[in-house]
């Protein structure tokens, strides 16, 4: 028997449009809307040819569209008793670089009619461009609804809405955190909540847990602000010796949580939760019929249960930034439908140090109610974020099996389908521009170090860095996409690194490209083999703080440029204190002349750190922001900037002195 839905709340009428449309892959052959809706589509979709239009031209409303296609073909899903994704794929020979526009038409008219705010000034049609040279792209990650700062997502807005479409970004690259599943504000949560009832969101149950269906859990005590004492945990110590004197192993051991996030006190758990987490932190449209004031005319109680005083403090110190937060989703809606946008998860889209370490996987994976709970994280990280990245890689058998569970979900369905999900390795993916873009899956493929369970695992193994370098070889140049930066600030990777010494990986979130020797070498060699490109371009985020390199190989007089650029992030940032300091002693540890340099793996490269055109001596900057790269024609970086959530821009000019 299927899991029921929960009950719907059928107060008000719903929107067709929930959420989107979503502009995903566009190549010269394919076209990818994504959208949520409260019903199933009927209608089409049709493709215009836009004059160029440098002071915004309007669009004729007479003109004829050169393609049509039918919503009815597209792969959908019903989420909900009120809720279906869809992903339209439209295959023609589309015309490149040149201003095209878009159209949806509904069993309720024109999309534009119902959402007037998806359009910009001087528009009639969504506008894009399918551009085959990625020459300009907008890059961020951490995207934190409740930290107070701006949405730097509307900033990009702000700046697209000045531009004429055939000036804009080739393409928006969102590298990482585009959710926190582990650090959810108390008014988030209350908004979850309600978008589930009132979509009929699929409810499902809980195999040894303190809890036994998601109904318990939105009714339990501990629903607010105390989900920690609801999450599972395991004994951890004493495993070097258990083998040996297994009662002094016992009283080595301790109950320590399986989720390391600090702040998991409103972690997601069920799926109807992350999907409707995304629903709201990408459209305005649900907002509407939330309640958002329910709990505090209720004096802060449901179910019999009333909040602590402490925590009805932190519901009110959240609430006016949630607030913020959504003022701002129109245009975050309108953005995402006019450039073609590209995601990949890092671990905050599922957990905080998701599969850092491999004592950390085995206490996570060997839970039911853990792994549940990160399988519902990977499962609607593909319903939302993965799916419209490479619709090639989701071929028959794979889209099959998400029907077989949606169409009837239960528990036996929801657990074969996660376990699918575990082994499916095609997360990583290809974007044809040229350069060409390799987006890489730095979460799933892991190489585990086989020293100590508590030691970081690399953040890709062997077969994957393998499969990446046969991408790389005879390109003139790429552009990468590595949540992580691959060159990361050194000073802080010695204190992660000495943390790890420690045996305390997870209290400094102790993942990057270097920790491991197996993956660090590996990158190492990719970089110095003589037939990988000329110009690499590396985009990463996850950090909270942004900063420029470049990067030669030592001892070689045709070295090739490597320049690692880093935006993060688009709703956080780091503590500002602690990061004045690392900027000061990674400037004073860690110059390209420091003989320090030859203790860290990276001693065979030159790094060369870039002053960013602010006034004071600081090379990493603490600002919400979206990053901006250009390109020439040879990929190689022309102009590396940030724009900050409050619209201030922030270069990073080239450096002209290199010995």
């Amino acid at each position: 028997m299927p899991e029921s839905c929960i009950t719907p709340n059928f107060v008000q009428p719903l929107p067709l449009i929930l959420a989107g449309p979503i502009l995903r892959q566009v190549t010269a052959k394919q076209i990818t809307l994504w959208l949520a809706v409260s019903q199933p589509l009927e209608g089409a979709v049709r493709v215009y040819k836009e004059p160029a239009d440098q002071e915004h031209t309007v669009s004729s409303d007479a003109a004829s569209p050169f393609f049509t296609g039918d919503l009815a073909t597209g792969q959908h899903i019903q989420i909900g008793q009120r809720a279906w994704i869809y992903q339209v794929t439209f295959a023609s020979d589309f015309p490149v670089n040149t201003p095209l526009s878009y159209q949806i038409i509904t069993q309720q008219g024109d999309l534009t009619a119902e959402l007037p705010h998806l359009l910009y000034d001087g528009e009639s049609r969504i506008r894009f461009t399918i551009k085959t040279q990625a020459d300009y792209v907008m890059h961020g990650s951490c995207r934190n609804p409740h930290y107070p700062s701006k949405d730097s997502l509307v900033a990009a807005d702000n700046k697209v809405a000045t531009q004429a479409v055939n000036e804009r970004p080739s393409l928006l690259m969102m590298s990482g955190d585009q959710i926190y599943a582990d650090h959810v504000a108390g008014p988030m949560l209350d908004a979850i909540q309600q978008v589930i009832a009132l979509l009929g969101l699929h409810g499902e149950s809980f195999e040894k847990s303190q809890i036994d269906n998601s109904a318990a859990l939105f009714a339990h005590p501990d629903n607010f602000y105390r989900r920690d004492k609801i999450l599972p945990h395991y004994l951890e110590g004493g495993e070097e010796v258990f083998e040996r004197i297994p009662s002094v192993a016992n009283w080595l051991r301790r109950k320590v949580p399986v989720f390391s996030s600090r702040e998991s006190n409103n972690h997601l758990i069920t799926l109807s939760e992350f999907v409707a987490m995304y629903l709201l932190v990408w459209s305005p449209v649900l907002w509407r019929f939330v309640d958002s004031g329910k709990l505090q005319k209720d004096k802060f109680t449901w179910h019999g249960h009333t909040l602590a005083p402490q925590w009805q403090q932190v519901w009110q110190n959240e609430k006016p930034i949630i607030d913020d937060f959504e003022a701002g989703l129109t245009q975050v809606q309108r953005l995402l439908a006019h450039l073609p946008t590209y995601m990949i998860f890092d671990d905050h889209d599922v957990t905080d140090d998701w599969n850092l370490t491999v004592g950390w996987e085995q206490a996570a994976y060997n839970n039911p109610f853990s792994r549940r709970i990160i399988g519902n994280g990977l499962l609607s990280y593909w319903l939302f974020q993965g799916w419209g990245n490479a619709p090639e890689n989701f071929d028959t058998t794979f889209m099959a099996r998400m029907q077989d569970f949606f169409s009837q979900p239960n528990r036996d369905r929801q657990d074969s389908v996660i376990d699918y999900l575990y082994r499916f390795e095609q997360w990583h993916y290809t974007v044809e521009t040229s350069p060409k873009m390799l987006v890489l899956d730095t979460r799933t493929r892991r190489w585990r170090s086989e020293s100590k369970m508590n030691k970081p695992s690399g953040l890709m193994d062997w077969e994957a860095l393998i499969e990446m370098h046969q991408s790389l070889i005879h390109e003139p140049a790429v552009i990468i996409v590595s949540a992580a930066p691959m060159f990361g600030v050194k000073f802080i990777e010695m204190l992660q690194r000495g943390m790890t010494w420690l045996g305390q990986p997870l209290l400094v979130d102790a993942e990057n490209w270097m920790t491991h020797p197996g993956s660090a070498n590996t990158l190492i060699s990719i970089f110095t083999h003589t037939k990988t490109p000329t110009n690499f371009v590396i985009l990463s985020g996850d950090v909270h703080y942004s900063f420029a390199y470049d990067v030669k190989l030592r001892f070689r007089k045709c070295s090739p440029n490597i320049y690692q650029i880093t935006s993060s992030g688009i709703k956080n940032e780091f503590p500002n204190g602690l990061l004045r300091v690392c900027d000061f002693m990674d400037r004073i540890l860690y110059s390209p002349r420091s003989p320090l340099n030859w203790l860290t793996k990276r001693k065979r490269l030159k790094v060369f750190k870039r002053d960013p055109d602010l006034p004071g001596n600081r090379r990493l900057i603490n600002r919400s922001a979206i990053g901006e790269v250009r390109l020439d024609g040879q990929g190689k970086p022309i102009d590396i900037a940030i724009l900050t959530a409050e619209g201030e821009r922030i270069a990073f000019p080239p450096i002209e002195d290199r010995d």
